[in-house]
């Protein structure tokens, strides 16, 4: 039996997605129609987190047909964190890592900060409004620079290292386009699937 511990962003994020569809709901009722025959055809599981079920739920209507078809279809089961082990060397470079986003996270920001104030020094600012439109483009900047150094590349939530965790478990195929996802996967040893080469599989499982 194969197994595949899948993702959310899998069904929103079409341009290194699953090329099953243009929209969320045809990826949607695509995957679920590849999930049936795969099951047919070798038995295969399709797992997810709960807390990663929660999020894709977050964007439906919780009576949507097509969103129980596919939950249907998937084992929602979490990861047991409290047997599951890993070298304490991974979890040294993952604080290493935090520690260094935070420090140039935080440079980002008194870059932005000075180049802000540098603009305001010698304008004659009237009142609060004035205050918000001088400094957006630099708040939308800082923020837009903060999040790429923080989260690029990078574990920025819990369910997504469920998601690590689940795959190793299981000995599952972790499916994903986040980036953070992958190449931490890869850090603690996971199998992995191209969303795309998983796509084609499910849809082509005659």
């Amino acid at each position: 039996m194969e197994k595949y511990v899948l993702d959310t962003n899998l069904f929103f994020n079409m341009e290194p997605g699953l090329g099953l569809g243009e929209k969320t709901n045809e990826v949607i009722e695509s995957a679920t129609a590849g999930f049936l025959k795969l099951k047919k055809k070798s038995n295969s599981q399709f797992l997810m987190p709960p807390k990663v079920v929660k999020e894709l739920k977050s964007f439906f209507d919780q009576e949507d047909l097509i969103l129980k078809k596919f939950l249907a279809e998937i084992t929602v089961k979490s990861p047991n964190i409290s047997q599951t082990s890993f070298p304490a060397s991974l979890f040294y470079e993952l604080v290493e890592e935090i520690k260094d986003r935070i420090t140039r996270g935080l440079t980002v920001a008194e870059d932005e900060l000075y180049k802000a104030v540098s603009s305001l020094a010698p304008v004659e600012l009237k009142n609060k409004q004035d205050i918000q439109m001088k400094t957006g483009l630099f708040t939308k900047s800082l923020r837009d620079r903060y999040r790429q150094l923080t989260r690029t590349r990078f574990l920025d939530s819990t369910a997504d290292l469920d998601l690590i965790v689940l795959a190793k478990e299981e000995d599952a195929y972790l499916i994903s386009t986040d980036e953070g996802v992958i190449y931490w996967g890869r850090k603690f040893g996971v199998k992995e699937m191209d969303a795309e080469v998983f796509g084609k599989k499910i849809s082509q499982s005659e």
